[in-house]
């Protein structure tokens, strides 16, 4: 088996179930917390919608101005203006063409492919955005397809619906600007924390050697991986969306370097787990190894990365944890640490890549970060 194959830990029933349960709670918890405030934006925005369709256009069931608000502004504070205006033009058209055609050509099989092309076909036309045209279609669809829901307010009741729901949508975008940096930061916080608390407890399992301990590292680097998941594909569309925004263009090097370090981090989970794995095959080996010494460079390695943690939580530059980190680089010498056991060695050889990673999320050149391990 080598290193690289990361395999499943053994099973453990119910303690493995409750330790997964407690970091996917702990990770819900953040989600929430990152995600209530637009959530709150987006459901005021649906009832503005409804009221305005109700009580001021007096449509009886003005079902499309909520939802139309719904899905422009969603429920992440990832928000762009333009994101917002596609979503939002886009459910417009698909409503509009399809309560149009629906009182020319009726409503079938047929109809509802014609409808599905000429929206689509009129969005991309109008704009490149994707969105547009997938909302376009979509809502098209569900014109022709349910020509009987909350269809008041005339021919075109749901067409203006939708246009008010859009224009909500917008206008609340527009006073409440985010920061596309801030949920990508949190979620750079939250995901380098969990190495470095993975790395804490392995260490503090290494000193006591608890077996059960290092067990409890294994599952829970497991189930960390989400958090690094969705740092990754969360910083991934921010950048993407601020290149379509001349307000936030400045912030994209800042997001470029947390997709760059959301990569080099889930490296260095992974390399965490092999490094676990290894750890507790020692601790569970016939022969007593002396696990201090590397017990200790790993603490010190997981105090850097909590470093790193709050430099990346903060937008600032991580020089304290790069000189942290390039001094837990610096005493990774398998030879000193273990002069006489390379089983031991091995270990501190998995720990020399995963600083390398480290050091390269807190960014220095790869080059440099290698340059600081001891020759051997």
């Amino acid at each position: 088996m080598t290193p690289s194959e990361d395999p499943e830990p053994r099973p453990r029933g119910w303690h493995d179930v409750r330790l997964v349960a407690r970091v996917r709670v702990r990770q819900g918890t953040d989600r929430v917390r990152a995600a209530w405030f637009p959530i709150l934006q987006a459901s005021v925005a649906a009832g503005l919608a409804f009221a305005i369709g109700r009580y001021v256009l007096d449509h009886p069931y003005p079902s499309f101005a909520p939802v139309c608000a719904w899905i422009a502004l969603g429920f992440t504070a990832d928000r762009s203006l333009r994101r917002v205006a596609e979503i939002a033009a886009g459910v417009a058209i698909g409503v509009g063409l399809g309560d149009a055609l629906v009182h020319v050509i009726g409503t079938g099989l047929w109809q509802v492919a014609l409808v599905l092309f000429v929206a689509a076909t009129l969005a991309r036309l109008l704009d490149r955005g994707a969105l547009l045209t997938t909302q376009a279609g979509v809502q098209a669809m569900i014109i022709v397809g349910l020509p009987t829901l909350a269809a008041t307010g005339g021919p075109f009741g749901r067409w203006t619906d939708a246009l008010v729901g859009g224009g909500v949508a917008f206008a609340i975008a527009v006073l409440t600007p985010s920061d596309p940096r801030r949920h990508p930061r949190e979620l750079a916080r939250n995901g380098t924390l969990e190495v470095a608390g993975i790395l804490h407890e392995l260490a503090g399992g290494l000193a006591t050697r608890s077996v059960s301990d290092v067990e409890d590292v294994l599952v829970r680097g497991r189930a960390s991986q989400a958090a690094l998941d969705e740092w990754h594909e969360v910083t991934t569309n921010a950048r993407e969306l601020v290149r379509l925004s001349p307000a936030h263009r400045k912030h994209r090097g800042e997001l470029s370097r947390l997709v760059a370090a959301s990569v080099l981090m889930d490296r260095a989970m992974r390399n965490t787990r092999v490094m676990t794995r290894r750890a507790l095959a020692l601790l569970e080996s016939p022969t007593v190894h002396d696990l201090g010494a590397a017990g200790r460079r790993i603490e010190a390695t997981a105090a850097a990365a909590t470093e790193l943690a709050s430099a990346l939580g903060s937008g600032r530059d991580p020089a304290r944890a790069r000189a942290a980190l390039l001094a837990s680089a610096g005493a990774l010498d398998p030879f000193v640490i273990a002069p006489a056991d390379w089983q031991v060695q091995s270990l501190v050889l998995l720990h020399r890549s995963l600083v390398v990673d480290l050091l390269e999320a807190a960014g220095e050149e790869s080059g440099a970060a290698r340059a600081a391990l001891p020759e051997i």
